[in-house]
Formats: C-alpha cells, sequence, structure tokens
C-alpha cells in the first residue's frame, strides 16, 4: 500500500496540472478571438499560439 503522502501529492500534482491545461485553453480562446476581431485574413487566423 502507497503512503498516504504520495497519495496527496499525486493528487495535488493532477489538480495543479489541470488547472493549468484550463488556464492555457482559456488564454489561447482569447488569443483567437483577439485575432479574429482585428480582421486578420484567413491565413493568419490558422496559426495556432501556445503558450509552450
Amino acid at each position: 500500500m502507497m503512503p498516504i503522502n504520495w497519495i496527496l501529492s499525486f493528487f495535488l500534482f493532477i489538480c495543479i496540472f489541470i488547472m493549468f491545461m484550463m488556464m492555457n485553453f482559456y488564454i489561447f480562446s482569447y488569443k483567437n478571438n483577439s485575432y479574429k476581431k482585428n480582421n486578420f485574413n484567413n491565413n493568419n487566423n490558422k496559426i495556432l499560439i501556445w503558450k509552450w
């Protein structure tokens, strides 16, 4: 059986990872919407901008 601190640290790591993925998704969607509002042409709208 695993010690309780391993289970807690693993759970904490998963929570932080999920929060990071959610923030990355929201930042990406915000940048994508701001580029669409600036009336860029279609080629520039296809460029994906990621933080990493």
